[in-house]
């Protein structure tokens, strides 16, 4: 079986660390160099900034062997960094210069609060709550007419879009708009459950129950991200009625689902709060980012963690020898998108910029640059080449395996066509993909069929939500047990008397 080739993140991160940091360097002071924005002239150089999150973009300097080589003739390598590549790009398909100015952010918090003390940037990536957000608090520029124009052959996203991805954005509301009109889904996934199957098995990790199960105490790590946990605690908790046939078989599931899993009133906060609180005492920390590299070194058995991230752990330890595999609840998932939106500070009515931002955003949507992006950061990238087999042709180079007598036959018709019996979107993998990269990258329709988006919360339920999570992670005065309080007292009660009794056999005595 030819396993996934993606790049190491991890061992090139190290090489490019620096240059990267200097490129942010770079661009920060780039930025502050940057006047208001005007419209520009035909002969001058379009200056787009452009924000995204840290390692998640092709930064190039692929070695030779790196090389893909698809079925349908297509050769795929990463040389330059892929915002240096749009630069040429831009002007061999348009005639004028731009010149980007690359950054990175490391939250969606951090990226908010760049934007709330003055940083200008014309297009950035939030994930899909923060550009909920910013739509709703209408700071985002809407795509052009002519952006989603299918005649033109350089709308590469508008004709490459994953149909059910498409769907969904679509579909979804902010402010009686759909998500479509502002932003363009650039990578999307779901969460579950990363998990080393030598101490854990298939059933204890296909439950959000798992972080909760002493069996695994101070084994499991949960993310150190207010909505993320709640969401899991929220599937804990309503996990009988998620599960009950007449939930699962209502004609209304889906919206049915959607509501129980933003379910944000006070005495459902509460709830959550007394359930997390509870399993904190089980699991080993709150964490961001490390627990990948807990997985992989045997600290922890059981990570919550997102498909894209799952798929680079699992290839960090496959290379190690250590197996992990990927398990999604089978209370519900979340289904999650980072976006690429126009900021209306940063465009500020500049026609052609703005045209320059949604070319990048059709140039990352190309089927070959679609790829180089898949291949170096691992996650999945919203397109699926419309008439253009690329991205379908190195999935199957990634997974495809016929020659096995120990294979499956893998549908994924949902996404690429629509249609999920299309026998030209069928993966002939090996039967050992299944609960691991293949099915991480690409869940199966019945899994995708139990996943919620988190939607926006006003600024009340986000207030209250915020607040929960303060208790959870700090001393809550209300979690203390009435025993302790008697001893408080005790204590209290002992350092008065002495007090008292001092000063009357000492007072005014030196």
């Amino acid at each position: 079986m030819q396993r996934f080739k993606k790049k190491n993140i991890f061992k090139a991160s190290i090489a490019f660390a620096s240059k990267l940091s200097l490129l942010v360097m770079m661009a920060g002071t780039a930025v502050l160099s940057i006047p208001a924005a005007t419209p520009q002239a035909k002969e001058d150089v379009i200056k787009l900034r452009v924000c995204n999150w840290e390692e998640y973009i092709d930064l190039g300097d692929w070695d030779e062997e790196e090389l893909i080589e698809l079925d349908n003739g297509t050769s795929i390598i990463g040389e330059n960094a892929m915002y240096d590549d749009f630069e040429e790009w831009y002007y061999e398909t348009y005639g004028q210069r731009v010149e980007v100015e690359y950054s990175c952010f490391g939250t969606n918090e951090d990226l908010y609060n760049q934007l709330t003390l003055g940083d200008a940037y014309d297009i950035v990536c939030p994930s899909d709550y923060m550009l909920m957000k910013l739509i709703a608090e209408d700071k985002v520029q809407p795509f052009s007419e002519e952006f989603f124009d299918t005649n033109d052959e350089n709308n590469y996203y508008i004709n490459g879009v994953s149909p059910y991805i498409k769907d969904v954005f679509d579909n979804f509301l902010i402010n009686d708009e759909p998500w479509s009109k502002y932003a363009a889904c650039y990578m999307w996934g779901i969460t579950g459950v990363l998990y080393n199957p030598e101490y854990v098995t298939e059933e204890e990790a296909a439950t959000w129950a798992i972080f909760d199960n002493p069996k695994f105490h101070r084994q499991v790590t949960l993310k150190d991200n207010v909505r993320d946990t709640y969401f899991a605690m929220l599937g804990y908790l309503k996990a009988d009625k998620l599960l009950s046939e007449e939930f699962m078989n209502d004609a209304n599931y889906h919206d049915r689902l959607f509501d129980e899993m933003n379910d944000v009133t006070p005495e459902t906060i509460n709830e959550v709060e007394e359930v997390l609180q509870k399993t904190m005492g089980n699991v080993y920390a709150l964490e961001t980012d490390s627990g990948k590299a807990d997985m992989v070194t045997g600290k922890i058995v059981a990570n919550y963690q997102w498909s894209g991230d799952a798929v680079y752990a699992m290839d960090l330890a496959d290379e190690d020898g250590v197996e992990l595999n990927f398990a999604v609840p089978v209370e519900c998932s979340n289904l999650w998108f980072d976006g690429w939106i126009m900021l209306k500070d940063g465009i500020n009515g500049d026609l052609e910029k703005q045209h320059a931002a949604e070319a990048f955003v059709n140039f990352l949507s190309r089927p070959d640059n679609v790829v180089r992006n898949m291949y170096y950061i691992g996650y999945t990238s919203a397109i699926a080449g419309g008439d253009d087999t690329t991205v379908f042709d190195y999935l199957n180079w990634c997974y495809a395996d016929e020659d096995d007598e120990d294979n499956i036959d893998y549908p994924v018709g949902y996404f690429f066509s629509g249609d999920n019996s299309d026998e030209d979107y069928i993966v002939c993998a090996d039967a050992s993909q299944i609960g691991r990269q293949l099915t991480s990258q690409y869940p199966d329709k019945e899994t995708i069929d139990r996943t919620a988006i988190m939607g926006y919360y006003n600024e009340e339920e986000t207030k209250n939500i915020n607040q929960m999570w303060i208790n959870v992670r700090c001393f809550n005065i209300k979690n203390v047990p009435a025993w302790a309080w008697i001893v408080i007292g005790a204590v209290l009660l002992a350092v008065v008397s002495w007090v008292v009794i001092r000063t009357r056999l000492y007072g005014g005595k030196k």
